[in-house]
């Protein structure tokens, strides 16, 4: 069963959204259950357990001593670094801000009252759609939303990841296709690990991926594309090809 912790200061939303959580557990028979509703940030880290994947949906202007959404995000993140976070937030934009704290948000829901329980809603089908394709495919996916789809990528597809011309936006280039999304390579690289390599400022490539190197041009190739490869991207090719390049 998936566990759901909602922390909104305030009772009126933290109502709505928990009444709207349930009865669309309820109708759907997802298996999951709101475990903790609270007001304040500590209420719901007492309730947190550590290393089980849960779903938190998170007021983004919690109003609780040392505590906003960000921080209590954060800490979520330490104690469950697989876990899905939502935002709840009285703004339209405030995606860029997951960034400046290295979270990865889920979703993020508008407080307007005649949208958030809608909202609230459809974000938990998309939650339940992607934790079923991960028991379904044991192949491991990447996830990312672009503008209001959320998309599963196998990871064996991904050729590189590009920064867009976008600020605060990635490109992910598979053999067929590339989606913009939201994103940084440097939280990619440090999610993604050695399976990729940073082979310049602006890629970062799948390293079963490339095909051939041009260390005399400053390039490479991935699946027929071509990416850039810069001086520090040279070193760490060599130190992850063990010095065959």
């Amino acid at each position: 069963m998936i566990s759901i912790y909602l922390c909104d200061d305030e009772d009126a939303v933290r109502h709505q959204i928990r009444t709207t959580l349930e009865w669309k557990i309820f109708i759907e028979n997802y298996d999951m259950k709101v475990v903790c509703s609270a007001a304040g940030a500590q209420e719901l880290l007492d309730a947190v357990e550590d290393n089980k994947r849960g779903v938190y949906f998170l007021d983004v202007d919690l109003k609780d001593g040392q505590w906003d959404g960000f921080l209590l995000g954060r800490e979520l993140r330490r104690r469950d670094p697989h876990g899905i976070l939502v935002y709840i937030t009285s703004y339209g934009d405030l995606a860029w801000r997951t960034f400046q704290y290295h979270l990865q948000a889920f979703d993020y829901i508008v407080k307007e009252p005649e949208q958030i329980g809608p909202s609230a809603a459809r974000c938990l089908e998309e939650i339940h759609t992607q934790l079923l394709s991960e028991r379904r495919d044991p192949e491991e996916m990447f996830t990312l939303r672009t503008g209001e789809m959320v998309r599963y990528v196998p990871m064996r597809d991904i050729l590189f990841f590009e920064t867009a011309p976008t600020p605060h936006h990635v490109l992910l280039h598979t053999s067929g296709s590339r989606m913009d999304f939201l994103g940084s390579l440097n939280e990619l690289e440090i999610q993604l690990g050695d399976r990729f390599v940073r082979t310049h400022r602006a890629y970062l490539v799948a390293a079963d991926k490339i095909e051939a190197v041009d260390l005399k041009h400053n390039k490479l190739w991935a699946g027929g594309h071509e990416c850039l490869l810069s001086r520090a991207g040279k070193a760490e090719l060599r130190k992850k090809t063990g010095g065959s390049q």
